[in-house]
């Protein structure tokens, strides 16, 4: 308690200093939320009656004796955040459908009624128990929309919903965060809710002064616009928040980005779910997101100047599942070794601009491994070089940039780059950097990195510069190519190199590099693609992409069901994830397109939904006109599609020269079926 009290009153102290030497710029952040930033990574649980009846959104009329974790451990829980490295554990302590996991006294849809403990159980009890014993910190998800209580859509439920605020935060000890959805359905009276959030907050604040708010506005972080964990690579800690509100929609850009010289400082956090869905089902134990998906997160969440809330559901025997926990501990595994050594702090370090007469401000501390010390330049200096030098070559793939918030967000644009020979050659080109910014780049070898800030809102304040070398993750590549032909290749990590052909041949270190830029191929044909880690050493495996032809000026020119003509184009819109849906009818159901030019067609394909609609007859014309069509050029079934919904290949008896072409949909895979989907339809 007195090293703890020694730290934060020294923090303190250097704090004020610091705002002695240099003045502070726009909204800043408060003392619990500076804490808060330094947490980084937690852990959600989501956890109730929808883990055992495979919902999301309860409707709060189900039996609250349903819920029943005959196994239940709060202290493996928390065991697994720990290992994790995980800092804290938020549960939802009340979902959408009312149910809480105390016995709350202002609801009737609860622990109490459940079958778990013969209704004498208590999880907020026993998770904030075992937060305590494994020193995580304790917070709580509470949803003012109740499905289930009967007061809800009247003025009298606000009061309802504060008492039970007041409940969770007087009964289990230190709660750092307060997690508000902004979710306002009906409820059993088929009424919506006013809420009440002065009244909600306030009642907080009288009990945990320090707590940190969870919503789309704050005040003490808010959602960064997406349940994909990815903050925006420009990100303000920096909002508006009198004009939003939780739940108001049409501003998750503004709230992934947050806002150049926002009133309020508001900074992100991105939830994201370890699998699929948020609670636990059977049906995703299989799903789990696999290391590079996770690592992505973290690079766009915590390496974009946001904190990490990553969803790890309970299941039903109230365990978390060996499949989240080995993938957890993969996680840990690989971030502890990607920054277990700063390969700055060898560096000289020197900068343009340096701030005169200040016995705070040096370049030395750029690399100290203290964030609590900085480097600035001189008030309205709005630029620098910082270089940092090194005797022999280090290799590194990872920079780390972190500003001095305590003084206000700054930074508007960097450049980095990197001594080759006798010059310098850009790596990387960003806009903010915030509490934290880690950039992951192809593993380079030089004796000297510079960063260029090229534009700040004040004298830039720059705490820490690390450089890393992780571990280089190899991930196989994926071939996209868009509507335009033009391709690219990406993979779940940024770590590999990739090389490609496009005559079919397989690809090695001599074949064309991709250098992130789009290339033209909007004809048919072959590519191939394979990813190198440690300089070639390591491959993937190769991936091959048949080309149809590039959809470049195609038109619908006539879609059996007039009703959904719009739809139609989406079968030729090199996009797998959209489809042309007929009108629900008996079969046969057609499609017409004009290509806009007279095409040499070897072949046609089909892309399936799996999902229904499916094709199984068909019939494949063309034509010189859109109007006579003659016989079909091709026809015949799509084998075994139904069991195996994938790309369809199907080539003519012999070539056709025509500019137009009509696929019809004979017959479907399964004869209760009245549509014909078409997720692609192309040619070659």
């Amino acid at each position: 308690m007195r090293k703890a009290l020694f730290i934060f009153l020294l923090f303190g102290s250097l704090q004020s200093q610091a705002q002695q030497d240099i003045k502070p710029y726009g909204a800043l952040p408060s003392a619990a939320q500076l804490k808060w930033q330094r947490l980084e990574y937690y852990m959600f649980i989501h956890f109730g009656p929808n883990t055992f009846t495979d919902k999301e959104w309860g409707h709060g009329d189900e039996d609250p004796k349903v819920f029943n974790p005959t196994e239940l451990d709060a202290r493996q829980w928390a065991r697994t955040a720990k290992a994790a490295g995980m800092k804290g554990i938020i549960i939802t302590a009340k979902h959408h459908d009312g149910f809480c996991l105390w016995p709350s006294a202002y609801s009737k849809h609860t622990v109490r009624e459940s079958a778990w403990k013969d209704g004498k159980g208590d999880v907020l009890k026993e998770l904030s128990a075992a937060c305590r014993e494994y020193g995580l910190l304790f917070g709580v998800y509470l949803s003012p929309w109740d499905r289930n209580h009967p007061a809800y859509g009247t003025p009298e439920y606000n009061q309802v919903f504060a008492n039970q605020l007041k409940e969770v935060h007087s009964s289990y000890g230190d709660v750092f965060e307060q997690w508000f959805d902004g979710a306002n359905g009906e409820g059993p009276n088929g009424k919506k809710q006013v809420y009440d959030w002065p009244l909600f907050e306030s009642t907080v604040l009288k009990i945990h002064p320090e707590v940190i708010f969870f919503s789309d506005n704050g005040p003490g972080c808010r959602w960064i616009g997406n349940e994909d964990g990815f903050a925006g690579a420009t990100n303000w800690s920096t909002l508006n928040r009198n004009d939003f509100r939780p739940g108001m929609g049409g501003i998750q850009e503004i709230l992934n980005k947050g806002q150049e010289d926002g009133t309020h400082w508001v900074p992100g956090e991105a939830d994201v779910s370890i699998r699929p869905g948020w609670f636990y089902s059977p049906s995703t134990d299989d799903k789990v997101k696999t290391l590079p998906w996770l690592l992505d997160i973290y690079y766009k969440s915590v390496g974009r100047n946001a904190n990490l809330l990553l969803n790890v559901p309970v299941d039903r025997r109230g365990l978390i599942h060996k499949n989240d926990s080995l993938r957890l501990m993969e996680l840990r595994k690989v971030l502890d070794e990607s920054f277990s050594t700063n390969l700055a702090v060898r560096a000289r370090t020197t900068a343009t601009n340096t701030r005169r007469n200040s016995t705070l401000s040096s370049a030395v501390h750029l690399t100290d491994n203290n964030p609590n010390t900085y480097w600035a330049t001189n008030d309205g200096e709005l630029k620098a070089t910082i270089t940092l030098s090194f005797v022999k070559p280090v290799t590194f793939n990872r920079l780390q940039l972190q500003e001095y918030i305590a003084l206000g967000q700054r930074v508007k644009s960097f450049r980095v780059s990197v001594l080759e020979g006798r010059q310098y050659r850009e790596i990387a080109n960003e806009t903010t950097i915030g509490y934290k910014r880690i950039l992951r780049l192809p593993a380079t070898t030089t004796t000297a990195v510079r960063i260029e800030l090229l534009d700040a809102k004040a004298c830039p304040v720059i705490s820490e510069i690390k450089l890393f070398k992780a571990p280089e993750l190899l991930a196989d590549p994926e071939i996209r190519r868009n509507g335009e032909g033009m391709v690219t290749i990406t993979a779940a990590s940024e770590d590999p190199v990739f090389h490609y052909t496009t005559d079919g041949s397989e690809p090695t270190l001599r074949s064309p590099k991709y250098t992130g830029t789009p290339f033209s191929f909007p004809g048919t044909g072959v590519i191939r693609a394979k990813a190198f880690v440690e300089n070639g050493r390591k491959a993937s495996a190769t991936v091959t992409a048949e080309m149809d032809l590039a959809p470049l000026n195609w038109k619908l020119l006539f879609v059996s069901s007039q009703e959904n003509r719009g739809e139609g184009a989406k079968a030729f819109d090199s996009h797998p994830g959209t489809a042309w849906i007929s009108k629900s009818g008996d079969y046969p159901h057609e499609i017409q397109v004009d290509m806009g030019a007279v095409t040499t067609v070897n072949g046609f394909t089909y892309t399936p939904r799996p999902n229904g609609g499916i094709i199984y007859s068909y019939a494949f014309y063309v034509s010189n006109d859109g109007k006579n069509w003659g016989q079909p050029v091709v026809l015949g079934n799509f084998a075994n599609i139904q069991n195996s919904p994938v790309k369809q290949r199907i080539r003519l008896p012999k070539a056709a020269k025509a500019q137009y072409f009509r696929l019809v949909a004979v017959a479907p895979a399964s004869t209760e079926e009245k549509r014909a989907v078409a997720a692609e339809i192309g040619v070659f």
